[in-house]
């Protein structure tokens, strides 16, 4: 089933950013929205039950190895975000979509994608297709 038709494959989070995220104009430095887009990540992993020590547990090391981000408008000291990560490829690497918005109205603030690849623990080797673990926990049936 295609990423785009499970809903369960999403998730939103609400915050604010903190003041020791911001520079001096109360803008969100944008190094930082990478710390958002991190723990929109984990919820939605934590979902599945494979957030990071579980996919270390389970014999693979996930690194991030591309991320993008397309900064539309700057993200300010307490502004209430909603920040949507979305599993959108799960067969030879892990990619999450983003969007980030101002939860007031809804405006969108800020796109960005992340690819992460298995690795094995153990050797160290990068797997060139998702190891049937990631497929289990996230009930995709395999052809």
């Amino acid at each position: 089933m295609p990423a785009d038709l499970r809903d369960d494959l999403a998730i939103e989070i609400r915050l604010s950013p903190a003041f020791h995220d911001c520079d001096a104009m109360q803008v969100v430095w944008h190094g930082h929205y990478f710390k958002y887009l991190e723990i929109a990540r984990c919820a939605l992993l934590q979902r599945f039950d494979y957030d990071y020590p579980q996919m270390q547990a389970s014999g693979y090391l996930w690194p991030v190895v591309d991320a993008r981000v397309k900064y539309i408008r700057p993200l300010r000291y307490a502004q209430p975000l909603v920040v949507a990560a979305r599993i959108s490829e799960w067969e030879n690497r892990l990619k999450l979509d983003y969007l980030i918005q101002d939860a007031a109205s809804g405006e969108v603030l800020t796109r960005a994608h992340t690819i992460q690849v298995a690795v094995d623990a153990a050797s160290g080797e990068m797997r060139y297709q998702c190891p049937p673990v990631l497929w289990e926990r996230l009930g995709v049936e395999v052809s």
